[in-house]
């Protein structure tokens, strides 16, 4: 900072060609403005003015110093004025991840851009394992726990994994009952893109996770097709209860062995570390906090 109160009293000096008028616009005494000068000149290693009891002039290193010196000034000042504005109306691009859990997810980014129509969402939407820092995102939204040290992280949400089936599919191979009769069905499982492992279903009995050895039917790594199948009554399916809602709601998918979902996962925004966040994504981890939650 005095570096640049040091640059700032040189392009005064230099416009004015006068250490007494810079002083007086400066507020500070004539001796500080001299002494100012005279460190910048030897810091430098050139001299910056030709001085006489009459006049003073550039020369011609001063000249060229000037002009970069308005020129950083004038740069500092704008990014100023920028970041002040941008206190005041969050704005820019907003580069984001969320994972691919369908519709709900899209509804509440729908309704963030409506509320800051400045931002502008640049969105990748997809289950695999972005490096945040590298790719240069500003903010994630991933499932379950994370200990990186380079990221923030506030937990937003969770959810719950239903075991789904179409009431035709229901009608023609029968209702499971108990989570081994899963063993007898057609199951459409879900890879998990950046592990490449097949997703195991979190059912339990009394406390205790059941071991199934079930036959996969259809193995697919986005939801959407997952669920499109489940549908078309293809086979049985353990999707995100937020992704269904409104299939369970209208019953166009039937939520069936119930009492063995245990357990919740929680989804949270991940941030490159920083101690001060920008408005744009403070008011973007707000707004997912508040409409997340509810999911």
């Amino acid at each position: 900072m005095e570096s640049l109160a040091g640059l700032d009293i040189f392009v005064r000096v230099g416009e004015l060609r006068s250490f007494t008028a810079a002083s007086q616009q400066l507020g500070i005494s004539s001796s500080a403005v001299s002494k100012s000068i005279s460190r910048l000149e030897q810091r430098l290693g050139v001299r910056l003015f030709h001085r006489s009891t009459r006049s003073m002039t550039l020369t011609a290193e001063g000249n060229l110093f000037l002009e970069r010196c308005r020129r950083i000034l004038c740069e500092i000042n704008a990014a100023e004025v920028e970041l002040s504005q941008s206190q005041r109306m969050p704005q820019g691009r907003l580069k984001i991840s969320v994972p691919a859990l369908g519709l709900p997810f899209m509804t509440v980014l729908a309704n963030f851009e409506r509320y800051y129509p400045d931002i502008q969402l640049e969105i990748d939407c997809s289950d695999r394992m972005v490096d945040v820092v590298e790719e240069g995102f500003d903010a994630v939204i991933r499932i379950g726990t994370h200990n990186d040290s380079s990221l923030m992280m506030k937990k937003v949400g969770q959810y719950r994994q239903v075991v789904v089936a179409s009431p035709e599919y229901l009608h023609t191979h029968g209702t499971p009952q108990q989570p081994e009769d899963l063993e007898k069905h057609r199951i459409l499982f879900y890879r998990i893109p950046s592990s490449g492992k097949v997703m195991t279903w979190p059912l339990y009995r009394d406390g205790q996770r059941i071991e199934l050895n079930l036959n996969a039917s259809m193995v697919v790594n986005t939801l959407e097709p997952q669920i499109c199948f489940a549908e078309h009554g293809i086979g049985i399916a353990c999707i995100p209860d937020i992704s269904v809602r409104e299939h369970l709601r209208t019953g166009r998918l039937v939520h069936i062995l119930e009492s063995y979902n245990q357990g919740c996962m929680a989804f949270s925004v991940l941030w490159p570390s920083s101690r001060y966040l920008s408005p744009k994504l403070r008011v973007f981890i707000d707004f997912m906090q508040k409409h997340l939650s509810p999911l």
